[in-house]
């Protein structure tokens, strides 16, 4: 049987690679979705895309209570603690320092360099003890320039029952009356004991 098309040539079978569709031809058909299949979204064209917004996250390590930030040359204050020889029971113990109700963790005695932000601050300086438990308590309000670093000095009382100097130095020992009206009694009363039974037996 004779075929109305052209010898070789089917008019179902797809065009090959490269060749031109003929005019007349049936083209492949697309495999069309279900009715009640869901329709995949197509990204919309033409509208404009909003950043989505960056939130700061916390800087660890961050200076705390009123302290310099990094790059602050000598900005802040410096205290020098001393205490007289003969209170040589302070040497086993250290000084405490209070900034703006915060206790340094590290205080000693001689220098000790405290980087503050500018602005008014508030310094309480003493002496843990036994009786009674803190002697030597100083207060003193400062306030620190840009990059000035302030200068004081604190000394503890020679009397443990006064308080101790804070400021710009040299600051004096204070309980020194108290001290040299104690010793004499003291030694008074060791001159007493020694002599009176001397006297008794003469």
């Amino acid at each position: 049987m004779n075929s109305p098309y052209p010898q070789g040539q089917n008019p179902h079978a797809a065009p090959q690679f490269g060749q031109q569709p003929q005019y007349g031809q049936p083209q492949p058909q697309q495999p069309q979705p279900h009715p009640g299949q869901p329709q995949p979204a197509q990204p919309p064209y033409g509208q404009p895309q909003y950043a989505q917004p960056q939130y700061a996250q916390p800087q660890y390590g961050q200076p705390q209570y009123g302290q310099a930030q990094p790059g602050a040359q000598g900005q802040g204050v410096a205290i020098t603690t001393q205490f007289f020889p003969l209170m040589w029971i302070l040497f086993f113990i250290k000084p405490k320092i209070v900034v703006d109700g915060h206790e340094l963790p590290s205080a000693v005695w001689g220098r000790n360099q405290i980087p503050l932000t500018p602005g008014q601050h508030h310094l309480h300086v003493y002496v843990p003890y036994f009786l009674p438990p803190k002697i030597g308590k100083a207060d003193l309000p400062i306030l620190v320039q840009p990059n000035q670093p302030v200068e004081l000095q604190y000394r503890a009382p020679l009397w443990a029952f006064s308080g101790g100097s804070l400021g710009p130095g040299p600051q004096p020992y204070k309980g020194l009356g108290a001290m040299i009206g104690i010793t004499a009694v003291v030694v008074v009363l060791m001159l007493l004991v020694i002599l009176l039974p001397l006297l008794a037996a003469a």
